[in-house]
C-alpha cells in the first residue's frame, strides 16, 4: 500500500472545497450557444450541432490549478455582465427555435482503445476513407457525408482545445520560478503537443489522453465513465515499468489526479465511475497491477467520484477483495461489488459474443452497458410500482390528489387482485415505452453528437449517429422503484383482506389515505405479523420471483425506435426519494412522503434477522435477467466492526455472489455519526455514503433522503 503524496492531499483538499454548479458552466454554455447562432447556415442540423460544439471547445478557458499532473476541466468563473447578458438572449433564442431533446444521452464507456492506439489523427483518417467511398449520386449518401463531416469539425474541436492547453502550461512553465512544477507545467505542455491528437506512447500520455476526451465529452454535456482501465492501459504501464519511467508510485499519484478531477466537474448526485477486474472472453480473470492501484486510489482521494466496480467472481484474487473490504470497513462506500458471472452469463442471454459480454461498465450507478458499443438509453424512464397498487385502491399522487381518490372495488379474490395489478403494469409499461420511442425519434430528427460517436461502434462504419441508431446496442432500461415496498403490500393485502378478511379493502384504502392516524391497530398489525421481505422467510420472499418475472415478460413485449431491446432494471438512484415525497401511505405500513425502498433489497429497517437472511432473501429471485441494474444495500455498524468482521464480510459478499447476487454495496457508518453530521455538516463536508447505486457526500443528501439512510438497519458483523 502507498501513502497519498502531499500534492494529492492539497488537490484533495482544494476539490472539496468547490462546489460544481452544472456540467455545463456559464462560459461553456455561452461558447455553445453563440457558436450555435454562428453555424446558421450549416448544411444539415447535424454540422451545425458539431460546429457548436468545436466553438465551444476551441474557445474554452484552458484551467491549469497549481500541482495538477493531469489537467482539463471547465471555468467556472463568473462572466462579466455584458457577457450574462448575451447568454440570456442566446438561451431565448435557442428556445423559441431549438427543438427540445429529451430522453437519455452518454451513461457509456467509449472506445479508449481505439483513441489510444490511433489518436484523434488516426480516426481523421478513417472518416476521410469512409468519405471518399460515398457516392454523390447516392441519395443516402448524402446523410453519411454529413455525419462525416460533423465527426471531423468535433475532433478539430478537441484538438484546437488541446492545443490551448499545451500552450497555457508552456506559458505558466516559463513563468514559474519554482524548478519542479516548471519541470512539470512543460512535461503537460509536452503531453498535449502529442495526445489526444497522436497515439499515446506511455502512461502518462494515455492517462492525459483519456481524461482530457472524457472531459471533453462530459462538457456536451454528459456522463461517461472510464469503462475498463486497467484492462486498456496495462501494456502502457509495464512497458514504462519495465523502462524504468515509471513506479507504481508514480502511477498511482497520475491515478489520483484524474480521480479528483472528476469531483471538480462532475455535479454533486450524479455518477462517474470505472470498473475493475473481471474475466476475459475465455472465463480466465485478468485482475492486474492497475487493477490494485485504481483500488487504493478509493484509499488517497476518499470522494464521491469515481464510482469504482470490482468484477468479482469465484477466481477473484484474494487480496485485492479482503483491500475493497478494509476501504468500506472506513466507511468509504467504495468499491462496489458487482457479479462478473452473473452479469456476463445475462448479457449472453440479450445475444452478446463472449468477447463483448466480459467488456461492460456500470454506466453510471449499477446499469450495465456494453463498452465502446453502447447507446444504451438507462433508467428510461423511472417507474413507481407502489404508485401503481395505490391507483387500484383509489389513491393518486400525493402532487396530484393528495392522497384521496374514488372508493376502490372490491376483487372476487386475490387472484383477481393480482390480475388487475399486473394488466395496470403491463399497461403503464407500454404507455412509457411508447413516450422513450418519441423522444428517440425526435432526437433522430433533431440531435446528433459527431464527437461521440467517433468512438462508439458501429457509428463510423455505418455513417450514422448514435442518435440515428449508429451504434451497435441500442436499447433502453426502464427501472422499477419500490420492489420491496410491492413485495410487501402485495402480502399484507393477501393475508388481511382475502386470507383472514379482517379488513376490507375499502378500509385499507381509508386508513392508507389518512396516513394510518386512527388506524393504529391495522398498522401494527401490518408492522408487527405480516412477515416482511429481507428475513429469509419464504412466505414474504415469494412475492418476488413473481413480480420480477411479470416485469420481465411486459418489459420483453416491447422494441424501441431503434429496432433493440427494453431491459428492465431494479435500481432507483435517488428517485425513491423523489416518488416517495409524492406517494401516500403504503399497504406495507410505509407512511406517506417517506422514500420508497432504496434498490431491490430489503426496504428500510426490515431486515430484523441479520445481514445473512437479508442476503438470503434477496437471492430468491432471478438477478441475470435485469442487466438494466439491482442494487442492494448493506448497512454495518464502524463501532462493532471486530477483527474477523473482514473475513464475516467477504464471505457475506461471496455467499450473495455464489447465489447469483447482481450487485452489492455496503456502508460502514454509525448511526450516531449520520446524525451528527446533519446537526454539524461542515465538521463532516468529506462523510461519503452509498445511496441508491451510486456514492454521495451525506451532508449534500436532501433532509428526507439523510432520513432514508439513517433508516435502514444497522448490521453487526
Amino acid at each position: 500500500m502507498f501513502e497519498a503524496t502531499e500534492r494529492i492531499k492539497r488537490l484533495r483538499s482544494s476539490a472539496l472545497q468547490k462546489d460544481i454548479p452544472d456540467f455545463r458552466s456559464d462560459e461553456a454554455q455561452l461558447l455553445w450557444l453563440r457558436g450555435w447562432v454562428k453555424a446558421g447556415g450549416a448544411g444539415s442540423n447535424a454540422v451545425r450541432r458539431a460546429q457548436a460544439q468545436a466553438y465551444m471547445l476551441s474557445r474554452s478557458t484552458a484551467v491549469i490549478d497549481d500541482g495538477e499532473l493531469i489537467v482539463g476541466k471547465p471555468s467556472f468563473a463568473p462572466l462579466s455582465p455584458q457577457e450574462q447578458q448575451e447568454l440570456d438572449a442566446y438561451r431565448q433564442q435557442y428556445a423559441a427555435m431549438a427543438v427540445s431533446l429529451d430522453g437519455q444521452a452518454s451513461h457509456m464507456a467509449v472506445d479508449y482503445e481505439k483513441l489510444l492506439s490511433l489518436g484523434l489523427e488516426g480516426i481523421e483518417a478513417q472518416i476521410r476513407a469512409y468519405r471518399r467511398a460515398l457516392s454523390p449520386d447516392e441519395p443516402e449518401d448524402l446523410a453519411k457525408d454529413e455525419f462525416y463531416q460533423a465527426c471531423l469539425i468535433s475532433l478539430e474541436g478537441v484538438s484546437e482545445y488541446a492545443r490551448h492547453y499545451a500552450e497555457q502550461a508552456l506559458a505558466l512553465s516559463l513563468r514559474c520560478e519554482d524548478a519542479q512544477r516548471k519541470r512539470e507545467l512543460a512535461q503537460i505542455a509536452r503531453t498535449l503537443t502529442k495526445v489526444p491528437r497522436g497515439p499515446a506512447g506511455n502512461f502518462r500520455e494515455a492517462m492525459q489522453s483519456i481524461h482530457f476526451i472524457t472531459y471533453c465529452l462530459c462538457a456536451g454535456p454528459g456522463m461517461y465513465q472510464l469503462g475498463r482501465p486497467d484492462r486498456y492501459l496495462i501494456d502502457y504501464y509495464r512497458r514504462d515499468i519495465e523502462g524504468g519511467g515509471l513506479t507504481p508510485g508514480s502511477a498511482l499519484e497520475l491515478i489520483d489526479c484524474v480521480c479528483i478531477l472528476f469531483n471538480e466537474y462532475v455535479p454533486k448526485g450524479y455518477a462517474i465511475g470505472l470498473m475493475v477486474g473481471g474475466r476475459d472472453a475465455s472465463g480466465i480473470d485478468v485482475t492486474n497491477e492497475l487493477s490494485r492501484l485504481f483500488i487504493e486510489s478509493i484509499a488517497h482521494t476518499r470522494m464521491i467520484y469515481p464510482g469504482v466496480g470490482l468484477c468479482y467472481h469465484e477466481d477473484t484474487p484474494r487480496d485485492i477483495l479482503i483491500r475493497s473490504m478494509e476501504l468500506l470497513a472506513e466507511g468509504l462506500s467504495q468499491t462496489a461489488l458487482f457479479n462478473d458471472d452473473v452479469i456476463i452469463r445475462g448479457l449472453r442471454g440479450y445475444g452478446l459474443p463472449d468477447s463483448q459480454a466480459c467488456l461492460y461498465t456500470h454506466s453510471t450507478c449499477v446499469e450495465i452497458t456494453p463498452v465502446a458499443s453502447s447507446a444504451v438509453w438507462v433508467a428510461s424512464p423511472y417507474l413507481n410500482l407502489p404508485q401503481l397498487l395505490l391507483d387500484m385502491l383509489g389513491i393518486g399522487p400525493l402532487d396530484e390528489a393528495g392522497g384521496g381518490g374514488a372508493e376502490p372495488p372490491e376483487y372476487a379474490d386475490y387472484d383477481a387482485f393480482k390480475r388487475e395489478y399486473r394488466r395496470r403494469l403491463a399497461e403503464k409499461i407500454g404507455s412509457n415505452a411508447r413516450e422513450q420511442n418519441l423522444l428517440q425519434m425526435e432526437r433522430s430528427l433533431h440531435g446528433g453528437d459527431a464527437l461521440v460517436s467517433c468512438f462508439v461502434n458501429d457509428c463510423l462504419a455505418r455513417g450514422r449517429d448514435v442518435d440515428c441508431g449508429g451504434a451497435r446496442y441500442n436499447w433502453i432500461m426502464p427501472s422499477f422503484v419500490g420492489l420491496s415496498n410491492l413485495a410487501d403490500a402485495i402480502l399484507a393485502i393477501k393475508k388481511l383482506v382475502f386470507d383472514e378478511r379482517k379488513v376490507t379493502m375499502a378500509d385499507y384504502a381509508r386508513a392508507l389515505g389518512e396516513n394510518y392516524e386512527g388506524h393504529e391497530a391495522l398498522y401494527l398489525e401490518i408492522l408487527n405479523r405480516v412477515p416482511k421481505y429481507g428475513n429469509d422467510i419464504d412466505e414474504a420472499d415469494s412475492q418476488l420471483p413473481e413480480i420480477t418475472s411479470w416485469i420481465l415478460e411486459e418489459t420483453a413485449k416491447h422494441k424501441t425506435w431503434r429496432g433493440d431491446r427494453f431491459i428492465p432494471s431494479l435500481f432507483c438512484w435517488v428517485m425513491h426519494e423523489y416518488f416517495g415525497t409524492n406517494t401516500a401511505a403504503t399497504p406495507d405500513g410505509r407512511k406517506s412522503g417517506f422514500p420508497l425502498g432504496d434498490g431491490s433489497g430489503p426496504a428500510q429497517g426490515r431486515e430484523v434477522k441479520g445481514p445473512t437472511a437479508s442476503v438470503l432473501s434477496s437471492t430468491k429471485w432471478q438477478h441475470e435477467p435485469f442487466i438494466g441494474g439491482i442494487a442492494v444495500n448493506l448497512k454495518f455498524s464502524k463501532s462493532m466492526l471486530g477483527k474477523n468482521s473482514l473475513e464475516n464480510m467477504a464471505a457475506l459478499v461471496k455467499t450473495y455472489m455464489q447465489r447469483g447476487g447482481f450487485e452489492v454495496q455496503i456502508n460502514v457508518v454509525d448511526r450516531e455519526t449520520l446524525l451528527r453530521a446533519r446537526e454539524n455538516p461542515q465538521q463532516y463536508r468529506d462523510l461519503v455514503v452509498r445511496v441508491g447505486g451510486y456514492s454521495d457526500f451525506f451532508t449534500h443528501l436532501s433532509p428526507a433522503m439523510q432520513d432514508e439512510v439513517i433508516a435502514r438497519t444497522t448490521h453487526a458483523l
